[in-house]
């Protein structure tokens, strides 16, 4: 599995966000329909909502890909 660090730059980002700024989602609407088809999941569990914020030490796996949100 990739892993993929992502450095907060305010308080939280939200799930549609990360997907795209770690390269899983080249561009929203991909990853909205990655989200709806329930391919992302956050701290183990799916997650359908794309406005999620996630907030420092937050894990995102999305297919081969995970995503460690850090302050």
């Amino acid at each position: 599995m990739e892993t993929f660090e992502l450095k907060l730059r305010d308080e939280f980002i939200k799930l549609g966000q990360a997907l795209k700024a770690a390269g899983a989602a080249e561009n929203g609407v991909e990853a909205k329909y990655m989200i709806q088809d329930g391919k992302v999941s956050v701290n183990g569990e799916t997650e359908l909502r794309r406005g999620r914020k996630l907030f420092d030490r937050d894990e995102v796996i999305c297919g081969d890909r995970l995503i460690k949100i850090t302050k």
